[in-house]
């Protein structure tokens, strides 16, 4: 069975279970197969521009081992870092999740909104944006202001998360939100009921997008 490899450029093991909870409803019958790591030489939380271009290089030293056990790769962070060093170091598609996740909420709606995690993220998102040609498409990014380490505080994490849904939607004209951060898939649907709007999460949008191309054997 084909496979597609998901990293987390992140050290931090927690992320991973989420990113892999978020991979399950997409692991279906006749495949192709999901596997989720960790890359040990991340930092805990990719928070930082330096944090995007380290972990670069561990990622393309693991692509080109992994090369001809996996049939499609997902960079499993906001960032996307690396993404097109990868793509140049592969012919195997590479799928970064900020990517699909906007390109799945043009789909969903006019205007997107982002929930970013940290507010000095939020830059860094907006360049890539800019990048993609999309700003007009934007509606706006708020942050739930924690650090990914302590995101493991449920009631804390979710509940500011629908205080910056709810702002996107009222405040920024919103009407879909993307989670700006991997491994968050818990949160999606009761995100969704709470602010009555379409959630996508980042790790299932690229995941569905490189079944696709696996299934459809299309290359880059």
């Amino acid at each position: 069975m084909e496979k597609i490899l998901v990293v987390n450029p992140n050290s931090t093991e927690a992320v991973t279970r989420g990113i892999d909870e978020a991979c399950a409803p997409l692991r279906i019958e006749g495949g192709p197969g999901i596997d989720c790591v960790t890359l040990k030489e991340g930092p805990p939380g990719i928070e930082t521009q330096e944090h995007v271009e380290g972990v670069v290089a561990p990622m393309l030293k693991l692509v080109r081992e992994k090369e001809e056990d996996y049939a499609a790769f997902v960079i499993a962070c906001y960032s996307d870092p690396g993404l097109h060093a990868l793509r140049e170091a592969t012919k195997k598609p590479v799928l970064g999740i900020s990517e699909c996740g906007i390109l799945t909420a043009l789909t969903l709606g006019q205007k997107f909104g982002v929930i970013a995690i940290l507010k000095q993220s939020i830059p860094r998102h907006l360049r890539y944006v800019g990048a993609m040609g999309l700003a007009d498409r934007l509606s706006g990014e708020l942050p739930v202001g924690l650090p990914v380490v302590e995101l493991s505080d449920e009631k804390k994490t979710f509940g500011r998360m629908v205080d910056a849904g709810k702002a996107l939607r009222d405040i920024h004209g919103a009407n879909v939100v993307i989670m700006g951060c991997a491994g968050m898939a818990r949160y999606r649907k009761p995100l969704q009921d709470e602010i009555g709007i379409p959630v996508v999460e980042p790790t299932q949008a690229a995941v569905a997008m490189a079944i696709g191309r696996v299934r459809l054997k299309w290359s880059i």
